[in-house]
Order: structure tokens, then C-alpha cells, then sequence
């Protein structure tokens, strides 16, 4: 199959719901691999860490945005994105980082570790109780969801009463980040931007009013002091990535990871006997099959990688999930296998853009998996699960299991026998 028709199958339905055969077929080609005029496709995992570690290749800046998409700025849902951190390159995306960096210190995470594991306490709780009935219960939107949706909302300072509102709107918003989007599909995403900035404009404002310990705070006190440091966009663009960032892939994590669990029962029994084992498990199941698939970046000068030649204002496709799995770097990369030696996938990519929540979406990975397993110790999938249509944020659409007979919860266990912050 030629590379841009294996493109064209990745960008299918079909492609986008199961990316793992199409990866390979564009493999065949080599680790780097011109697929269309000015855009070359990199499944290669040395190229792809080195590429996203070259200051010359950076994400879409305004003006390459404006011929893509030239009426980009009345779009809500460009707009969030492109005046973020997310989307810019530096120095406004190290300017940017830094303001927001201090919430996701590691010493910062270390300190969440209780708070993290009593909300997941509570809501396996409350699941198990849906559940008395015996019938199913939904695991995205009983634990998977509303676990990192809690902790970024504490960490932004969102009221606990307003979380159920994100899931929605966060879901419309980051159909944006897919590479390709119809106009319809663009209409939904800016409905649901435009109800985000209308929730943190409301928020902002109740901060001036009245300043609390969150990074809301924090983040609106430093643009009311200088706005140079922060524009009232940025501001406002970044209250809206951190939100839908700071949940959407752990949601992915989580959900795609316990499906993997549970359909190998031997890897599944070993974690519930041995909780320490999470943080090797986590890096397994984030390579295995990452709630990120992909992402972008344009070059600003000649790049040779992968025995190729990229031109200056080429575009690079880097499929983190084929990187993942890529033969060189993992041994029988398409077995999950958790006792390998340094996975050290890039399902949170590297550089300047690598994932400014890593450590915290790891925390909360690390300490749910040991516990779904331990309480529920006859979770069963009730059924197929379907991933919804999305190749960049690769996840489920409902994940409906069954419980059995949850195990008395052992409110007992060290918190740090469930695996050390990274």
C-alpha cells in the first residue's frame, strides 16, 4: 500500500477507530516517510523524539495558520487552542508554561497522593453501588471521568457543583485537535468552546471578586498585574486547555488502560497482588495504547531525519502510537508486556510541548488501576467496547462493565504501597 493511501485509510472511520494495522502498513516505507507534497509522516520512535526536540520544527504559528484556515479567528475553537500554551511557540509558549508550571511540581503532585486516592475511594464506592443491582455500570462516567475531572477542577479552583458540565463541552472542543475536521464537525467543537470561555469568563470574574488558592487565581492576578505577562486572551485560552488537558487524556488513560487489563487476566492478577508494580504498569499500558496518538509540527528550517530531507515550512505528522510500537526501540512491541526494562513512551511527547500534567496523570493512573483491581476483583467488560471515531485523543465512547461482588475496601493500605510519584 503507498504511503498516502495508507494515509488516507488512518484518516478514515475505520483507520481512526483501529490506527494499529494502518501504522504498520506506513512503516513498511521507513521510519520517515513523505506521503503528500510538504507533509511527511513519522512513525519511527528515535526520529520522532528527536524531531520533537529540534527547535526547528515548532507548532502551527498564526500565519501558516491563516492559509489553512483563514477565517481561523472567528472560530472559538481555533481561537482556545491557537492563543494557548498548547499552540504556541516559544518565547510565548515558554512564557506561558512557566506561570502555569508551579501547580504540576512534582513536590506539588507528591502532595495530591491522598486527596487523589480518597476521591477515588469515593467514587468506586458510589459505583459499587449503582452496581448492587447487578447490572451494569458505565466506568468513564462513574470513575474514569469524574476522578481527573475532580482534581483539575480543585487545581483550578472550579466548584464542585459545575464539574458535570465539562464532559460535553471539553468532548465538542477537542474534535479541533484532530488533523482533519469538516465543517460540521468544527461548528460543534466552536458550541463547545464558546460555552468553556463563557464558564471561566463568569469564573474569572468571581476571582477578581474574591481570590481563592487555585491557579485561576494565580493566572488572572498575574495578567490584572502585568498584561504583558499574560494577555486577557491568553489567559483565557489557557484556563480553557488546562481544563479539557488536564482530564481528557487521563480519562483516555484510564479507560483504555483497564480495557487492556482486563483482557489480559495473568498481568490484571499480578497488579492486584503487587500495587507497587502500577508505575511500571502505567508506562506499559501508556505505550501499549496512548490516549494520544499524534500531533503536529511545522518546520522553520531544513531538517534531515530518517534518511530524508524535510524542507523549511513542511509539515511532520508524528504518530506517537506507532512510535510506541516500533520494533527498533521495543521488542515484540505489539504484546503487552508491563516488566519491560524503560519503556519511556512518548504518549506525553517531548521537547518544549511535553505535557505539562505528565506527572499528575501518572499519579492518578498509578493509584486507580491497583484500586479498581483490588475492589473489584470480578470487573468483567459487559460487552464490546466502542472507541469513539477520534485518532488524536484515542478513547471510548462508554466502557459498561460489570462489578461482581466488590471486596471490603481497605482503608488500612500506605498510600505508598500503591507506587511512587514519578
Amino acid at each position: 500500500m503507498e504511503a498516502a493511501e495508507a494515509l488516507t485509510l488512518l484518516m478514515s472511520p475505520q483507520g481512526r477507530v483501529d490506527p494499529y494495522p494502518t501504522y504498520e502498513r506506513l512503516r513498511a516505507h521507513g521510519p520517515v516517510v513523505q506521503a503528500l507534497p510538504g507533509l511527511y509522516v513519522v512513525t519511527g520512535y528515535p526520529e520522532a523524539d528527536e524531531l520533537l526536540r529540534d527547535p526547528r520544527l515548532g507548532v502551527l504559528d498564526d500565519a501558516l495558520r491563516d492559509q489553512v484556515w483563514p477565517n481561523w479567528r472567528q472560530s472559538p475553537a481555533i481561537t482556545s487552542i491557537a492563543r494557548s500554551m498548547l499552540r504556541t511557540n516559544p518565547p510565548d509558549h515558554s512564557r506561558m508554561r512557566r506561570l502555569a508550571a508551579g501547580a504540576f511540581s512534582p513536590r506539588r503532585i507528591a502532595g495530591m497522593r491522598d486527596v487523589v486516592r480518597a476521591q477515588a475511594e469515593e467514587l468506586l464506592d458510589a459505583m459499587a453501588c449503582r452496581a448492587s443491582d447487578g447490572k451494569p455500570v458505565d466506568v468513564l462516567a462513574d470513575f474514569a471521568y469524574p476522578l481527573p475531572v475532580g482534581v483539575i477542577c480543585a487545581l483550578l479552583g472550579v466548584p464542585t457543583q459545575d464539574r458535570p458540565l465539562f464532559r460535553r463541552w471539553a468532548g465538542d472542543l477537542t474534535g479541533v485537535l484532530e488533523p482533519e475536521i469538516t465543517t460540521a464537525e468544527l461548528a460543534v467543537a466552536d458550541a463547545g468552546a464558546a460555552e468553556l470561555r463563557d464558564y471561566f469568563v463568569e469564573l474569572i470574574a468571581a476571582r477578581r471578586r474574591a481570590p481563592a488558592d487555585d491557579l485561576t487565581t494565580a493566572l488572572v492576578q498575574v495578567h490584572d498585574a502585568d498584561g504583558d505577562r499574560l494577555t486577557g486572551a491568553e489567559l483565557l485560552a489557557n484556563l480553557v486547555v488546562l481544563l479539557v488537558a488536564g482530564f481528557e487524556t487521563t480519562t483516555n488513560l484510564l479507560g483504555n488502560g483497564l480495557v487492556v487489563l482486563l483482557r489480559h487476566p495473568e498481568a490484571a492478577a499480578t497488579l492486584r497482588a503487587n500495587p507497587g508494580l502500577a508505575p511500571e504498569y502505567v508506562e506499559e499500558l501508556l505505550r501499549y495504547d496512548s490516549p494520544v496518538q499524534l500531533t503536529t509540527r511545522t518546520s522553520t528550517a531544513p531538517v534531515r531525519c530518517g534518511g530524508l530531507d524535510l524542507p523549511a515550512g513542511s509539515t511532520t505528522l508524528l504518530l506517537l502510537g506507532a512510535a510506541n510500537r516500533d520494533p527498533r526501540r521495543f521488542s515484540d512491541p505489539q504484546r503487552f508486556d508491563p516488566t519491560r526494562d524503560q519503556a519511556h513512551p512518548l504518549s506525553f511527547g517531548a521537547g518544549p510541548h511535553y505535557c505539562l500534567g505528565a506527572g499528575l496523570a501518572r499519579l492518578e493512573a498509578q493509584l486507580a488501576f491497583p484500586l479498581l483491581l483490588r475492589r473489584l476483583p470480578e470487573l468483567a467488560l459487559a460487552g464490546t467496547p466502542r472507541h469513539r471515531t477520534r485518532l488524536t485523543l484515542r478513547g471510548y465512547e462508554s466502557l459498561p462493565v460489570m462489578l461482581g461482588t466488590p471486596a471490603v475496601a481497605d482503608r488500612g493500605t500506605p498510600a505508598g504501597a500503591l507506587g511512587n510519584t514519578p
